[in-house]
Formats: C-alpha cells, structure tokens, sequence
C-alpha cells in the first residue's frame, strides 16, 4: 500500500489503490465544504439515506428551488433560440454570483420577457389586422368604384336624380332587381373580409346553400400572402364582399365566417369616408411598426444580456442542484448538528481531501473543522483508472464489455496496440489507410471546434474515438505496405521486385516463367507476385498462416495476464492448477503449430503442416518422412501430445480437492471466537476469501465446486480451439477487403479507361470513389472494427478478464455540464 497523500501512479495495468472514508462536517461549513470537493472531484459518496424518499430528505426543497431556477433558465433559453441568439462561450470572470440573487434576477427577467412578449403579441395581431383591414380597403373599393362606373353608363337621364346610396347598390344586383319597383325594393347590407384562398371554393358554396341564393358574392385574390392575426402564418387569402337581405341571412353569413376563419371588417359604403379610413389605417400602420421594431430592439437587448451571462448562470444552478443532492445523501446527526459523510476516494487524494476540509473551515468561519478518518470494510471498492483523451477511448472499448474488478490487471492497456493491429490486418491497404488518417486527422486538429458543439450520433461517436480511428489507420498504411496495396495496385516502393520474366514469351508473368534476378525486395510482398496466377496461394499462405501466429500469440498473452492476477491476489490454486496447465494445453498443440510455421518459412520447406497437425493426434508413432521440419520431431510430438493430455485432468481434478481441504482446515476451530480482531486478521481473511473464490459461503458443496470446476475445463480445452480457429477472421476479411478493393479496380476504373471516351471515364471514376468511400472505407471499416472488437473481447479478455467490477463515479464539477436537466 502507497502512503497517504502519495502521487497518483497513471498506471493503467491496475485500477488506482482506492479506501472508504468517513468525513464529519459541521453544518454550518457543509456547503462549503461539498463546494470544494466538488471542484477536486476525488470523492465518491455512499447515500446514508436510502430508505427515505427525495421529499422526506433534509434538503428536498433547495433542490425544488433550484429545479424552478432551471425551468426559468430553459425558458430564457427558448427565447433566446427563437430569437436566433447564441449564449456566449467566451470565459469570462463576473463577480461571484449569490443564489438568492440569481434567484431574484432570474425571475425579474422572466416577469420582463412575459411582459415584452405579451406586448409585442398583442402588437403584432393589431398590425397584421391593419395590414388585412388595408387589403380590404383597396380591394372591396374597387368592387364598389366598378360598380358604380357601371351603374353611371347603364342609368337612363330620368333616374339622375337617385341617391347615391341605391345607385351604388343597386349594380352589383342589377340582374337580380332591375324588374322590381323601386318603391318595393328592400334595403341590402355586405359584409366584407379576409377568407384563406384554399377554403374560397367551400365558402361559396356554404352561403350559396345557406341562403339558398339570396346572396351575392364578390371575391378577389390578395397579390402576396399575409400574416393571419390569429395563427401568425403566412397565408394566402382573399378579399370577399358578400351582399345578403334581413337579418337572419347576416346571422347565418356570419356564423359561416366564423367556421371558415374568414375575418371580418367594416366597410363604408361612401367613397370620402373610404378615403378616409385607408388614410388613417396607413398611418396607424407605420406608427405600430416603428412601435414594434423598438419593442424588438429592446427584447434583444435583454436577451444579449442574458446570453453573456447564461452559462454562468446555467452552471450555477446545476452546481448548487448537485451539492444538495450530494447533501441529502449525507447522514444528520441533530444532536451534534453535524453531517455524516462516507464514501470511496483514491488513497492518493488523502491530503488533497483533507486540504479541501481544512480550507472550506476557514472560509466558512467555522469554530469545529471536519474530522478525516479512514474505515475498514469488506466491500468491495469501485475501480478507477486515470486516463487522457487518447488512451479514453480504448478504455472505453474495454470498459463496453465490463468494468474490471478492483485492482484486476486491465486489458485497456495491451488494446491501445492490439486493437488498431488486428484491425489493420483485415484492413491492410495504404492507399485506404491515408484516405481513413486525412480524414481522422480533420476531427483531430479541429477538435476545439467539435468538442463545443452538439454533432449527431454518428459524428459523436466518430469524434469521441478519433485518437482510436487515426491509430487503425496507421496501422493500416503500415499493414498495406507490407500486403504492398494502394487501392489494391502493387508499387516498387523499396526498390525493383526481386523477379523477372526469363524469355519474352512469359507475357502472363507466372512462376514457371519468372526467375530471381536480384536480392528479396527489402521490405513486404515482392510486386511482381500481384497479378500473377500464384498470388492467390502465396497472400492466402501468408495471411492465414500469420492470422494463426497473431492469435496463438495474443491467447498465451491472455494467459499470462490470468497468472499475473492470480498473483496479485496471491491465489496459489489458480497459479499451478489454472494458470500452468492452460499455458501447456495452448502450446502443445497451438503454439506448436506456430513454430512449425516460423520453421517453414525460415527452412523454405514443403511440408505440409495440416498432414503433421492431424496425424499428431491420429498416428502419433507413424514417421513423419517429407514432412519432418527438425531431427527429433517425432519425440518431441509424442512429449507434447502427452504434457496436452495430462493437462487436462490437471485442470479438472485438484483444485476442487484443495478448495475442499482448505474450507475444512477454516472450519476446523469454528467452535472459538476470536477476542480481537486485528489488521494481520482481516487481510487473512480477505486472502483466504480470495481463495475461495467459488463463493459458498459456509455450505461447501464439493459436488457444485467439481461440476463447476468442468464446465470451464471443458469450456477452455473446446474454446482453445474455437478460439484458434476464431482468428482466421484476420485472413478471411483481410481477403475480401483485397478481393473488393481489385473488383472496384479492375472493373471499373481500368475498363472505363479501356473505352478511351471522356465520358466513360468520369461516370467510371464517379462509380469508383463512390464504391470505395462506400463501401471500403464505411462498411469494410465497420466490419473489421467489430470483429478486431469481438477478439478482444471474447478470445483475448476471456482468457483473464472477469469484468465484474464497478466504475469510481466521484462527485466532481466537472461533469455536471455534460448533463442534461
């Protein structure tokens, strides 16, 4: 155990040393003193009050007070958004802002903008009726200007002296009254308005039925659309005049404008006043205008006011909303009007906790400081790594298939190299690898920019794992100059290919007609072994047989992790009964293989390794003949076969036997009770729980332990090769990625260009890039991006990884603006 107080470690292989402390805080420094642990953020607090509900807890309504501050802040928000106004992320240093101020400031600035936004509503709706009473002025007096012309033109010299009134009614119902007696003619009325155009149609029809044709209706379109007073839409409408007689047709005519939302407005009928009210109505209209443009001036003053100023408040809040939630999880002591903390921390934020307790004494002007002890307790502590932003993302990664167990060796650390490499395996190609780093490389050195601004899921996740994506991709490039493809076409990058053809006549370029006529290229796959008949077998050979090495390699990986645990917990059973015989199982058959494949490649042999890998175990005495790789071979095969045999009833059968011994051996003096129970005592007794990791707690059913104990025997001896097999996925996928990538070459790019047509060309390099953005560097990189994920998280971490444990969640400022409220 480090001492109190020491530096962090930032070692990734184990989780932070971690202790449950106890914290007493006087009342009336506890604020405060949250305050300042919040900004350390190294606490994780327990909640002491579970059984109570969040109203029965002592500081239920400062939070409710603070959720009403948020609503008010949302609110200030939404106007802030409808006005097109962005709070400002420039840091700035305002004067300490006090809670109870904010409070009152922002309820000022909600009763403000209620009361300006009422107004310009209320404003708005009269300038958009002026706005509509316009159109009607202008467009019913020209039905009554055209009627009136008419009626000058068709009345004879005898009816010259008619009043002004009946000569302006009676031509728009000319054709109806022309024959009745003037003396028995009724007195006609209108009524004039706004109906929406698309409703025109049906509001005809329903006065024609209505009335039943005792109506007459003139209706003329408004030029552009106009904002409805009502529903401030844009709408387009037209102007009617609708002429009825007797009040029950004004009655049913005015119903109808009410169902057809078709608003209404006076008209007079004498030509001076009609002049008259479109004056007045124009001046009314330019003065609400300026009206509401200084309302407007004067809403977005308050709103730029408030967004300098927004964050700040907004942080306030959720910082105030946190600390008494983290209060209401403390126990009350009312007697000794104090707060009763526990919780979890690092054992390196000792004196960093304690400087915070003693600093918020001091500036709470407390008479009693906070009390600083350490507990002892058998629970088991969350894990906590320290991470950057490069090595999150992988952390991440691991941390998606479970959080590891307290002070369990980490797979995070092995994954910031393992993961981007088998992921470059099966997608080896330099040429997509630049593609997929450029690419990377934008969201890197504008990351400032990103990380301030809310991107969609897709681009989050992107952005989140770009250090992880920028790796794959160099791996990539790394990976594609040894398979030596750039968009699936070899280059002489290292110098000239190694072969030739031996006669003109080898137009093919096969390996019967090509012949070494210089050094090996120095560096991945000879060029001249692309396009040619052998390529197939020799990248397939290659591939698959370095798929096997990748895996067996990264399994014994998984094994030794499993013994560095086991002796870190200093659990002796799984060392020799666990650890051992996995690691002889593996690499008597597996790892053997692998040396007979590095001993081909190196002796240039021909033997075929499936022949001696099947009669290892079919024929184990048989001779070997063209197949022996090595002198004494054969041995060494029956030695291995029989350490892979023994193996497995060495996994099977001891460590249920000793589990067994040592749970009789701690019961043996059950019957005596300990007078004391020391610090010596109780590591014991966590070493021996660690033992005893089956966990049967005083009941020990060795029947259970057994079955237990050959479910994974025989889980690992059939995943040993599952899991072997499981790794040609790295040759498999790698192929087709090259396989595609060629199609896309060959069959489109070079046949457009054989057509020797511009147009061709372009639609052919059109198809290309879309076909290799789409489908090799989005869907083939998904692809190998979950099988590199799968590996890891089952053939690799299974090997040692349990993942039950649970994350350091501390209590920490810093995280608070991530949320959402």
């Amino acid at each position: 155990m480090r001492g109190e107080g020491c530096c962090p470690t930032m070692d990734l292989m184990r989780s932070e040393e971690m202790q449950l402390v106890q914290i007493i805080i006087p009342i009336e420094s506890s604020h405060l003193t949250l305050s300042y642990l919040g900004d350390l953020g190294l606490l994780q607090f327990k909640d002491l009050n579970a059984d109570k509900s969040p109203f029965q807890r002592t500081y239920a309504t400062q939070i409710k007070r603070c959720g009403e501050m948020a609503r008010k802040l949302r609110y200030l928000k939404e106007q802030m958004v409808k006005a097109g106004i962005a709070p400002s992320s420039l840091p700035q240093a305002p004067p300490k802002l006090d809670l109870d101020d904010l409070e009152i400031t922002l309820g000022e600035m909600e009763a403000e903008l209620i009361e300006v936004n009422a107004n310009s509503e209320k404003l708005q709706r009269t300038y958009n009726e002026l706005l509509e009473y316009n159109h009607v002025l202008q467009k019913a007096g020209e039905f009554f200007h055209t009627a009136q012309r008419s009626a000058v033109a068709q009345q004879s010299e005898s009816e010259g002296q008619q009043s002004a009134e009946s000569s302006l009614e009676s031509p728009l119902l000319h054709e109806q009254e022309m024959s009745i007696d003037p003396s028995k003619q009724v007195k006609v009325g209108f009524i004039s308005g706004l109906v929406p155009k698309e409703k025109a149609m049906a509001f005809e029809r329903i006065l024609f039925r209505a009335t039943r044709g005792n109506m007459f209706l003139r209706q003329e379109p408004v030029d552009t659309p106009v904002t409805d007073p009502v529903s401030g839409e844009k709408v387009a409408k037209n102007v009617f005049a609708v002429f009825f007689s007797g009040e029950r047709a004004k009655t049913k005519i005015l119903k109808i404008c009410e169902a057809f939302s078709a608003n209404r407005y006076p008209f007079p009928e004498e030509f001076g006043k009609q002049l008259q009210a479109l004056e007045e109505v124009s001046g009314r209209t330019k003065e609400l205008k300026t009206t509401i443009d200084l309302g407007l001036l004067h809403r977005e003053s308050i709103l730029k006011n408030i967004a300098s100023q927004y964050e700040q408040w907004s942080y306030l809040v959720r910082k105030e909303k946190s600390i008494y939630h983290t209060l209401n999880m403390l126990s009350l002591d009312v007697t000794k009007k104090c707060l009763v903390a526990e919780g979890w921390s690092p054992v390196f934020a000792a004196n960093k906790i304690k400087d915070a307790l003693h600093r918020a004494t001091l500036d709470s002007n407390s008479q009693v400081g906070s009390i600083f002890q350490v507990l002892q307790t058998k629970e088991a502590p969350p894990t906590y790594f320290q991470t950057n932003k490069f090595t999150t993302a992988f952390q991440e990664i691991v941390d998606a298939y479970g959080v590891a167990k307290y002070r369990e060796a980490n797979p995070g650390v092995f994954t910031i190299v393992t993961f981007p490499f088998l992921f470059a395996v099966m997608f080896g190609d330099w040429g997509h690898g630049i593609c997929l780093f450029l690419c990377t490389l934008i969201l890197i050195i504008r990351e400032k920019k990103f990380s301030s601004q809310k991107l969609g899921d897709i681009m989050e996740m992107m952005f989140g794992g770009r250090y992880v994506i920028i790796m794959m991709s160099i791996f990539s490039i790394y990976t594609g100059l040894i398979y030596n493809e750039f968009f699936s076409v070899p280059f002489e990058l290292f110098g000239k290919s190694a072969y030739a053809c031996r006669d003109p006549s080898c137009s093919d370029a096969t390996t019967a007609g090509l012949i070494k006529v210089r050094r090996t290229y120095p560096f991945g796959v000879d060029p001249e072994w692309h396009g040619s008949r052998s390529e197939l077998p020799f990248l397939n050979s290659l591939k698959m047989k370095m798929s096997i090495l990748l895996g067996v390699a990264q399994m014994n990986l998984g094994i030794i992790l499993s013994y560095f645990n086991a002796k870190f917990f200093r659990n002796s059973i799984n060392i020799w009964y666990q650890f051992v015989p996995q690691l002889i199982f593996l690499n008597s058959l597996f790892g053997y293989l692998s040396v007979l494949i590095i001993v081909k490649w190196c002796t240039g042999s021909n033997a075929d390794l499936y022949h001696v890998m099947i009669y290892m175990f079919l024929s184990p005495t048989d001779d070997l003949g063209e197949n022996q790789l090595f002198p004494g071979q054969k041995t060494l095969q029956l030695v291995l076969l029989l350490l892979a045999l023994v193996s497995v009833p060495w996994m099977l059968i001891p460590k249920p036997l000793l589990l067994k011994k040592q749970h009789e051996q701690r019961h043996q003096g059950h019957n005596y009770t300990a007078l004391e129970s020391t610090d010596e005592s109780v590591e014991i007794e966590q070493a021996s729980h660690e033992n005893n990791s089956h966990g049967h707690g005083e009941e020990f059913e060795f029947s259970e332990v057994f079955v237990h104990q050959l479910i994974h025997t025989i889980e690992f001896v059939l995943g040993a090769v599952s899991n072997t097999a499981s790794y040609l996925r790295l040759w498999a996928l790698s192929l087709a990625h090259s396989e595609l990538s060629t199609v896309f070459y060959e069959k489109v790019l070079v046949l457009a260009w054989g057509f020797n047509n511009v147009v061709i060309l372009i639609v052919g390099i059109i198809v290309f890039v879309f076909a290799t953005i789409g489908v090799l560097l989005v869907m083939e990189t998904l692809s190998a991006f979950l099988h590199a994920l799968r590996l890891h998280w089952v053939e690799f971490q299974n090997k040692f990884y349990e993942g039950d444990g649970y994350k350091f969640a501390p209590f920490s400022f810093a995280l608070i603006s991530e949320e959402e409220e």
